[in-house]
């Protein structure tokens, strides 16, 4: 018979009776078998062998001590047979199951307390079944064919999952039985062998019944003894649970009001014993509140709510609530003010450490410090009849351009505590409001806790991700915030847990958002809107000589002179290897090359102290990003715009070409946006209006159509700056003329040629003087712009200012 058959009359018998010994098979003559093995037999009672397994034997028999130390000795193995019935004290062939494992005789004990006592420590190999027996000089003998076992895929996820779950079951089994032995745990969380560890769950419960480990042992496929496993698990741990369940019920129940009366008699004893009793609580919140700067109106409150934890059991259920009231009303800074440093100097001083550029922020700081010192100046009674009201800023910008981290400069400046809440995700109202004390676990809002923690009235309180809140059911937080943003309202904030009004007034409070489309109309209303643009190349740069890099030195254990970056290395990074409005891509950049010096410091090898391109190559690879620069005017229809982006100005390219037809079009390519395919038609069809103007025969219209093309149509573009280039572009393909070398040009246009403003000036030129462009013509308008820039950013650039489009074809075009 060959092994085909074999296998099938065996997967045969396993379906009908998994733990009954194979008759079909143990039926075959021994000679139609192949890989027949005649090995000795171990019996054991009440156990089933497992492979990769290590267990523990009791050597109860004379027969099998010798045995296995016959085979310890000569390093033979041995077959492990379970005994169908545990009874029997000297088992023959027809006693045991066929289905064993092979096994390692690894050790013999000897217990300590009974030197007559015998362990084996075995462990299992491969599967077998026996297919004859055999005795000899009192030796039981079988003939065995090993099992071959299929194992799940590396990448099998059905096994995986099934392996995750038996992990998390039998931990939690071995809890429910109570299993003190650490070394049991141990060994379940440190194997990391899928198969090696379902064997070992296998064998290890008692919860299984030898039927049912039989059963499992007889699964030729891994994944199959697995599902098999997992459901006896689930049901085992259900079990346990219950039984759990009703102890801790049964506990509960029995003598309950007995216990509870014997424990409040010895609670009262220890604390008369150790003098501790409701009365010392009272007088130690009593004594703390004669020492609080607070209005009559709270005195009242507090003596009230004391009066009442008076009158309260120690032990009654709302003791703990009401104590914990009044202790929030005492931790409260109750007209208690840091005491603002009101040298403008200094602040000045703070705010240009910290952060470089933010003009505009910085200045309605110093502005505000100003206005403070001023107002302090005044009498008394001017203080009382128009009291101080901080302003409610609002930082809005792109990420990482710094709005977090200059609420902390700024408390510093002025001298007083910093505190902040994250409010990005938030969408219940009682978080800003707090919650009422009629619910369990109630407790006052973020921004009365902030205030309570900080220990002062009058912080610097920011409000992070203003623009990231939600609402549901539970309430509509920026609802909340109208109260606390609001000069006029935040005098008597009412938070629902202290049920009192609490002075916000005081409180310097500086929102941050990065868009203020999803900020509701009238939140916005109340506060002070300062807009935080992308830094420049320029400042970048700055940043990371001044920030970034000393942070980083820092933070790697490095000393300046064991890296420096020049100022063209830093604006390669920025150019090369970053595109974004803030720096926080940079700094990971400046800390990557760290890393690597350090690397090259503990394999102490050689480096360049002072970072080359080349090296900037080998610390961060090849070059991400690339800009555009001024490209050869060769071309006719091809103009230089501007344009600006959140993570600063670049040039733009509008390229325009002409084709004889039947009847004329005008093509758009380069994923341009509404505005941009307004401009362009407004463009054609002043050109074609004003077409002798410009030297153009009119009936080239008729015969020509134009196709304009904005390169890198990956990228979505749109707005109305285009205008007068795409103009002078169809221009100069229809006159022929090529535009003047180096020139670039940024401005919308009206259907009668008027010029009009735009806006993002200073990026827009910085972007052109890094592209190589020396001429830039403007909208008259765009002067004053171009005066509040820097002159240090406005070197080699010639700025021609233009009030119509004739004006522009007159200057641009050769």
């Amino acid at each position: 018979m060959n092994n085909k058959k074999i296998t099938y009359l065996y997967k045969k018998a396993m379906a009908r009776r998994k733990t009954e010994i194979i008759e079909d098979i143990e039926g075959m003559p021994v000679d139609e078998q192949q890989e027949e093995k005649l090995m000795n037999v171990l019996p054991v009672k009440n156990t089933v062998l497992f492979p990769g397994v290590v267990t523990p034997i009791m050597l109860n028999r004379s027969s099998s001590l010798k045995l296995v130390k016959a085979a310890h000795k000569s390093h033979e193995r041995v077959i492990v047979l379970t005994q169908k019935d545990s009874q029997v004290t000297e088992p023959g062939a027809k006693d045991l199951y066929s289905l064993g494992v092979v096994a390692e005789v690894m050790q013999i004990i000897t217990l300590p307390n009974d030197e007559q006592s015998k362990v084996a420590v075995l462990e299992g190999n491969e599967r077998v079944e026996v297919f004859d027996f055999e005795e000899e000089d009192g030796k039981l003998r079988a003939h065995v064919r090993v099992l071959d076992e299929t194992l799940p895929d590396k990448n099998d996820a059905q096994f995986a999952a099934i392996y995750d779950d038996i992990h998390s079951l039998s931990m939690r089994l071995l809890e429910l039985n109570d299993v003190p032995r650490v070394d049991i745990q141990n060994t379940l969380r440190n194997v990391n062998h899928a198969p090696t560890f379902i064997n070992f769950v296998c064998s290890l419960f008692d919860n299984f019944t030898q039927d049912q480990k039989l059963k499992l042992l007889a699964y030729d496929v891994m994944t199959e003894r697995a599902t098999a496993l997992l459901t006896l698990l689930q049901k085992a741990v259900e079990i346990q649970d219950m039984k759990a369940d009703i102890r801790r019920r049964t506990h509960e129940a029995m003598d309950k009001q007995q216990r509870e009366y014997f424990l409040r008699e010895e609670i009262e004893t220890i604390k008369q014993d150790l003098g501790d009793t409701g009365a010392d609580i009272i007088k130690s919140l009593r004594d703390r509140g004669a020492k609080k700067k607070w209005s009559k109106e709270i005195a009242e409150l507090f003596e009230k709510e004391l009066h009442r934890l008076e009158q309260m059991n120690v032990h009654a259920p709302d003791y703990t609530t009401e104590q914990n009231y009044i202790e929030t009303l005492l931790e409260l800074p109750w007209g208690i003010y840091s005491d603002d440093n009101f040298d403008l100097k200094h602040a000045q001083q703070v705010l240009d450490r910290d952060h470089y550029g933010l003009d505009k922020v910085k200045e309605r700081i110093i502005e505000h410090l100003a206005v403070q010192r001023q107002l302090g100046l005044r009498s008394e009674k001017e203080k009382k009849a128009h009291p101080v009201k901080s302003p409610i800023l609002c930082l809005f910008g792109p990420p990482g351009v710094g709005k977090t981290s200059l609420g902390k400069s700024v408390a510093e400046a002025l001298g007083r505590k910093y505190v902040r809440v994250s409010l990005g995700g938030l969408h219940d109202e009682s978080e800003i409001r707090g919650h009422r004390r009629t619910y369990i676990g109630a407790m006052p809002g973020r921004i009365v806790d902030g205030i309570k923690k900080c220990g002062t009235s009058n912080p610097v309180f920011v409000l992070d991700e203003v623009d990231k809140i939600g609402s549901d059911y539970k309430g509509d937080p920026t609802a909340a915030l109208l109260e606390v943003l609001d000069p006029e309202q935040n005098n008597a904030f009412h938070d629902n847990y202290l049920d009192v009004d609490y002075d916000l007034s005081h409180v310097l409070f500086i929102a941050t958002a990065n868009s203020l489309d999803t900020i509701p109309r009238p939140l916005l209303d109340r506060m002070e809107l300062i807009e935080m643009t992308g830094y420049l190349q320029e400042e970048k740069e700055e940043i990371a000589k001044r920030h970034l890099l000393p942070k980083e030195l820092i933070n790697h254990g490095l000393k300046p002179s064991q890296l420096k970056l020049k100022k063209e290395i830093i604006a390669h990074i920025i150019d090369d290897y970053t595109r974004e409005s803030g720096v926080r891509n940079l700094e990971r950049q400046i800390a990557k090359i760290c890393r690597k010096i350090d690397t090259k410091l503990a394999l102490d090898e050689t480096y360049n102290v002072t970072v080359t391109q080349e090296d900037l190559r080998q610390y961060l690879g090849q070059a991400r990003y690339t800009r555009d620069t001024w490209e050869t005017n060769k071309y006719v229809g091809v103009v230089t715009g501007l344009a600006w982006t959140q993570v600063g100005g670049e040039i733009l390219f509008i390229e325009t070409s002409l084709s004889t037809a039947k009847s004329p079009t005008l093509t758009l390519t380069g994923n341009l946006g509404d505005v941009m395919k307004e401009s362009a038609t407004l463009a054609l069809e002043y050109t074609r209006a004003h077409a002798e103007q410009f030297g153009i025969d009119p009936t080239m219209f008729d015969k020509k159509s134009v196709h304009i093309h904005v390169p890198e149509g990956a990228i979505p573009k749109d707005g109305p700056s285009a205008g007068i280039t795409m103009t002078t572009a169809i221009v100069s393909a229809f006159t022929g003329r090529l535009v003047k070398p180096r020139i670039a040009m940024t401005g919308e246009m009206t259907l009668r040629g008027k010029v009009l403003p735009i806006g993002g000036v200073k990026e827009k030129l910085l972007a052109a003087k890094r592209a190589g462009i020396t001429d830039i013509i403007l909208c008259e308008e765009n002067r004053k712009d171009v005066a509040e820039i820097p002159d240090m950013y406005l070197k080699g650039l010639n700025f021609h200012y233009v009030h119509d489009i004739s004006e522009v074809i007159n200057y641009a075009l050769q």
